[in-house]
């Protein structure tokens, strides 16, 4: 039994308080459907009893139970409980000092008015923990270009491990801010393995590179990248890398990244095979040919160079979760794509807790929310997929819905890798045919995939001479967009970003960029003679256009099952969502078109365990500056605890407690891009850590 005390009082109540809150409260249609639904996904459900004094509790307290309400009756029974809680009251306090008094809090960081301001990162200096204030500061550790051990950071390279040059005969070097097709520097973990500490970053350009490198810790805490200790990560044995976007320090130390906007695989056989053009007309996937070609190649220009390599890949080499994995204490790595998890634009996949149970957010329009559960504790490469189904209870304040799961089936990494090769064609994954014009398929067996007009069946993907539940499965991973959609989940969410879990209320977080397109009702930013985002479409998701985005919370209910009634083998599933803070739209401050004061595109988030803290990032060009803020999700209040200089993102908020010091990573991607009379060193990308701090007090 865990014996827990008075700091943590109102949080373990207002836990148990809330969860039988969601069993008892709504309307009288809430209720019913509610009692309808209980043999299919039994609540989560708490009570709470006094406790008098003990050894552990000298002033007695509560005992807080919890488990699952499998008779469905509304009240926990004792041979229902799974877990209990001691929690311990104080001393008597006088009177009116029982508010809720949050326990971390940040020195604000002012909103930038001056030119000087606006061109620097400014970031939190102060942070007040448990009623101790500590001075911390912004560290850099690395920026792309920074040299070590023979190796650039941030620098291109092909297939063979040859430099790619721009045809000036200067370094590919992905910053976000030269002539290479990408935005830079991105996700950044810091993993503790061998007894030593390791950064690995990944670059969110076409031909997304890798590097790692040793970090050393004072004394005191302060963070550094050791000499001559920089690598860059091989990527080739699984096709290379791609537009690497966010990414996670797993639970077991490893880096988990992400490959985002993947080729559209029809389109890109359309135009190479179909029209027989020697490029597919996308800047962005034909950039990625670089990585295919040879130096020779290159040397004769770049459009040659990629007509040249674009003949030795496919599209189905990219859209996948990839892992790094530090082996051994010289910082050697392995690199491995998981591709039982699915190929979509992956933004972040986010393992929870129980290291199975994995998240994964979609970045794009009219894209889907997906759901991994690993066959085996730290280890990816087998499991069944999900995709959510949005059921729309409510459309105030960024909305709100249930969350069913729609099952895609299980595989492994090995099953879906032995079909890919550069002559894998979306015709061999689909069948296809045109639709009518009412949105339906002529011929039976066909189903409408509205999001690309088309109509689809799965193919023999395996060539074994007949369509089975082998190629489902395969489909389903290859084209894991397109099959959810076929199966029922809903493909209407508008670029989802970061995603975070918060153990202290059991919610999972996810980033919303912003509300609209398919997130409307047959409407593109209020305007409702554009009604194609929904056209044919079941649309799901109904709710009014807010630019400015929202961040949305979703409750961890245990005994969840999905759609065809089956038990998901995870006590780890969500199974609503709704939003827990929006950005407003304001133009007053000129520059601006979110309010200054809030949010706008959230990206990144990051939630500090036992704080009650979610940090937010911005990817957004409705803030002059993009900022970081640290919302409290008890109270409410949103302090700005960074601010990165004009025209850069934030990337790669994410908390670390090593060996007693807390850190925040952060990222400025694409600084001073569009500004002129900046040097080339002011505008590279560069990564850095917020701290150190004491986190000792968030333990108790």
């Amino acid at each position: 039994m865990e014996t827990m005390h008075k700091s943590s009082l109102y949080k373990a109540v207002m836990l148990a308080l809330t969860t039988t809150a969601l069993v008892a409260c709504g309307s009288d249609d809430d209720n019913d459907k509610k009692s309808a639904d209980t043999a299919k996904n039994p609540s989560s459900i708490s009570k709470v009893a006094a406790l008098t004094a003990n050894t552990s509790c000298t002033n007695g307290g509560h005992l807080v139970h919890s488990g699952i309400d499998d008779n469905g009756n509304g009240v926990l029974d004792d041979n229902e409980i799974d877990d209990t809680v001691e929690v311990c009251d104080g001393q008597d306090g006088s009177d009116g000092k029982d508010a809720y008094t949050p326990l971390v809090s940040f020195a604000e960081v002012a909103l930038p008015t001056d030119d000087s301001a606006k061109r620097d990162l400014q970031t939190t200096t102060s942070v007040t923990i448990d009623g101790v204030a500590q001075t911390v500061s912004y560290t850099r550790l690395m920026a792309t270009g920074d040299k070590g051990n023979g190796e650039t950071f941030g620098l291109s390279k092909d297939v063979s491990g040859a430099v790619i040059q721009f045809e000036d005969a200067s370094d590919y070097l992905c910053n976000g801010t030269n002539d290479g097709v990408g935005s830079g520097l991105d996700y950044v973990s810091i993993l503790q393995k061998h007894d030593k500490l390791w950064m690995v970053a990944q670059f969110e350009c076409q031909v997304g590179s890798m590097y790692s490198a040793e970090l050393e810790q004072t004394a005191e805490g302060v963070l550094s990248v050791k000499a001559d200790s920089l690598k860059f990560v091989d990527q080739s044995n699984d096709f290379g890398g791609f537009v690497h976007c966010a990414g996670q320090t797993t639970p077991w130390q490893s880096h988990l990244g992400s490959e985002e906007y993947e080729p559209d695989a029809n389109e890109f056989e359309t135009a190479l095979i179909t029209d027989g053009q020697p490029l597919t007309g996308n800047k962005y996937t034909d950039e990625t040919a670089l990585y295919w070609s040879t130096t020779a190649e290159r040397a004769t220009g770049f459009n040659a160079a990629k007509e040249a390599g674009i003949q030795r890949m496919s599209p189905y080499f990219y859209g996948w979760t990839p892992e790094v994995t530090v082996e051994d204490a010289a910082g050697n790595t392995t690199y491995t794509k998981h591709y039982a998890m699915g190929r979509f634009s992956h933004e972040l996949a986010y393992v929870m807790p129980d290291q199975r149970t994995v998240y994964m957010s979609d970045d794009g329009t009219n894209v889907g929310l997906f759901m991994f559960v690993a066959d085996a504790a730290m280890d990816l490469s087998a499991g069944t997929l999900y995709a959510a189904k949005w059921i729309q209870t409510s459309d105030a304040k960024g909305g709100r819905a249930e969350i069913d799961w729609v099952n895609l089936g299980h595989t492994d990494n090995a099953t879906v890798r032995n079909v890919i090769n550069k002559d894998l064609n979306f015709s061999d994954v689909f069948d296809t045919e045109s639709p009518s014009t009412d949105h339906t398929c002529p011929t039976a067996g066909f189903h409408y995939y509205k999001y690309a007009n088309e109509c689809l069946k799965v193919a023999d993907v395996d060539g074994s001479g007949a369509v089975d539940a082998v190629d489902e499965v395969i489909a389903s991973r290859l084209e894991a967009r397109r099959y959810a959609a076929i199966k029922g989940a809903t493909l209407e969410f508008r670029k989802e970003e970061g995603i975070t879990f918060d153990a202290d209320h059991s919610k999972l977080y996810v980033a919303m960029s912003s509300i609209e397109y398919g997130m409307e009702s047959y409407a593109k930013r209020g305007d409702t003679s554009k009604t194609y985002y929904d056209d044919g479409g079941p649309d799901d998701i109904r709710l009014p256009y807010n630019a400015c985005g929202a961040v949305y919370a979703m409750d961890v209910t245990p005994g969840m099952k999905d759609t065809s009634n089956t038990a998901i083998n995870s006590r780890m599933v969500v199974s609503n969502m709704n939003a827990v803070i929006t950005g407003t739209p304001d133009s007053s401050v000129t520059g601006n078109s979110c309010d200054v004061n809030g949010i706008s595109n959230p990206d990144n988030v990051a939630y500090l365990q036992g704080s009650d803290t979610l940090v937010i990032g911005e990817d957004t060009g409705q803030h002059e500056n993009n900022m970081v803020w640290a919302y409290n999700v008890v109270n409410g209040e949103l302090t700005r605890i960074a601010t990165t200089p004009l025209d850069a993102e934030t990337t790669s908020p994410f908390w670390h407690d090593i060996n007693g010091f807390g850190y925040m990573t952060l990222v400025s991607q694409h600084p001073l891009d569009g500004v002129d009379g900046v040097s080339e060193a002011d505008k590279q990308s560069n990564v850095g850590v917020i701290g150190p701090m004491d986190l000792s007090a968030l333990k108790k």
